[in-house]
C-alpha cells in the first residue's frame, strides 16, 4: 500500500451500475486505512444527490469501506444507540479524487434493539433489468446481502458495539488535538 489516507479529509462519491453519480458526501475524515478497508467518519456533513437536492447528515456517523468485500456499514449514533445502514455495494475504492463505490440498491438496515429490514427490493429488480446486472454479480450481491445478515445478528466486524464505540473515540481524540494545536 502506497501512501495511507488517514488523518485526511476526502470526498465520498457513489455512483450507480450504469456510470451516473447517486449520492456524494462533501468530506469525510478517515480514521484509518489499512490494505482491507477505509474507515471514516462524517458528521453534519452536505450530501448532495443525483437530482441537484442537498442537505445535512445529522449525527456522527462511523462509515466502514471494505476494499474486498461487497458492502459497506454506516454507524449512525444517536441517543437512542448505533443504528445502522448497509449498502450492497462494490468495494470501495480511492481514485485520487475521492473514495468511489458502486451502489446496488439492496439495503440493510439494522436497528439498536437487533431487528432488521432488507430495503428496497423492488428497486434492485428493477435496476437488475434496466442495467443488466448479470447473474454472476446477482449471485455475489444476493450473496453478500446473506453474509451481512449474519455479521449483523452475529454483532461480527463493524456490528460489534466495541467497533463504533473505538472509532467514535478517535475521532474524540482527533478533534481535541486539533482544538489544542
Amino acid at each position: 500500500m502506497e501512501k495511507s489516507l488517514s488523518g485526511k479529509k476526502i470526498l465520498i462519491h457513489c455512483y450507480k451500475h450504469d456510470g451516473n453519480i447517486h449520492r456524494s458526501w462533501q468530506t469525510g475524515l478517515v480514521l484509518e486505512e489499512t490494505d482491507d478497508h477505509f474507515i471514516v467518519i462524517n458528521n453534519k456533513t452536505l450530501v448532495t444527490e443525483s437530482d441537484g437536492r442537498m442537505w445535512y447528515t445529522r449525527e456522527p456517523a462511523i462509515c466502514y469501506f471494505p476494499k474486498d468485500k461487497w458492502f459497506n456499514v454506516i454507524c449512525m449514533i444517536r441517543k437512542n444507540g448505533v443504528h445502522y445502514y448497509c449498502n450492497i455495494a462494490s468495494p470501495t475504492i480511492y481514485d485520487g479524487e475521492a473514495l468511489k463505490y458502486i451502489d446496488y440498491d439492496l439495503d440493510l438496515k439494522l436497528f439498536p434493539d437487533g431487528r432488521y429490514r432488507v430495503l428496497d427490493e423492488e428497486e434492485y429488480k428493477r435496476h437488475k433489468e434496466l442495467m443488466n446486472y448479470d447473474e454472476r454479480l446477482d449471485e455475489i450481491l444476493n450473496r453478500q446481502l446473506e453474509m451481512l445478515i449474519e455479521m449483523a445478528v452475529g454483532k461480527k466486524g463493524p456490528f460489534d458495539p466495541e467497533f463504533t464505540k473505538h472509532w467514535y473515540h478517535v475521532y474524540q481524540d482527533l478533534r481535541e488535538e486539533y482544538v489544542w494545536k
